[in-house]
């Protein structure tokens, strides 16, 4: 699965997948049966914790979608726990520093990459019944993904695009709205100029991008502009609209 999914975004393809809050395996698939291409389980902004991830992990997997866990934040523990679980990827908040992209890279890959910790009584290693030789390799292919959304970011962004290990640099256009000074105006020409410098210095770099949106146009313009990873709303924000829509019809 996750090979499939690497090679899509190498041949230039653009894959799609909403966050998810929700606590429910269950949704989870849902997203894979409706066709998108991964999830970003969400345990910054949302309730999952270690002991549910599992479940939501085994979720994606069933209906052949990728999961990847938005960590709570960049400490060496919250990036290898969630990869012990069976995520594919980790999508790690707040990344503002080229020295904050090398540690990381250390805690989500095993030596001769990183320093992640060693346990193989883990999902990730099928509880222990995969051998290391094995094992291994397979855990330094998952992906990690670096949330760049601030001033600080920005003001670093070259010495960040030149460092190497990572799949996907994601801009987060609500927490750079805010820090540019528009908070909540993810349109504003100040946060579009921003986001636009980060997605054509990295496609000089031959380094993919990704973002979140929550219009339509708003996804459809990104991906114009060269965007692969594109995160569309999230799930409780899908359902709040079907759902007014609904309401909406039924009244007329």
């Amino acid at each position: 699965m996750l090979d499939t999914f690497k090679n899509k975004l190498k041949a230039g393809e653009v894959v799609y997948g909403p966050f998810m809050k929700t606590l429910d395996p269950a949704f989870v698939e849902i997203a894979g049966y409706a066709g998108f291409d991964f999830v970003i389980l969400d345990m910054e902004h949302g309730p999952v914790s270690f002991e549910n991830l599992q479940n939501l992990v085994r979720g994606a997997v069933v209906s052949g979608i990728i999961p990847i866990v938005r960590t709570e934040d960049s400490r060496d523990i919250s990036v290898s726990k969630v990869l012990d679980a069976g995520a594919f990827g980790v999508q790690i908040p707040q990344i503002q520093t080229a020295a904050e992209v090398k540690a990381c890279i250390n805690a989500a890959k095993y030596f001769p990459v990183g320093q992640r910790g060693v346990c193989r009584f883990v999902r990730a290693a099928s509880y222990s019944s995969v051998p290391f030789d094995r094992y291994l390799p397979k855990a330094n292919k998952t992906m990690i993904i670096l949330q760049l959304e601030g001033r600080k970011a920005i003001e670093n962004l070259d010495e960040i695009l030149e460092m190497e290990g990572y799949d996907i640099i994601f801009i987060g256009p609500y927490d750079l709205s805010q820090s540019l000074g528009y908070p909540g105006q993810v349109n504003h020409p100040a946060v579009i100029k921003e986001m636009e410098l980060i997605v054509n210095k990295a496609k000089k770099r031959d380094i993919i991008v990704g973002t979140f949106t929550d219009t339509l146009s708003s996804a459809k313009n990104w991906r114009d502009a060269g965007v692969q990873y594109i995160s569309y709303s999230v799930d409780v924000g899908i359902f709040t609209e079907a759902c007014v829509e609904i309401i909406r019809k039924l009244k007329k």
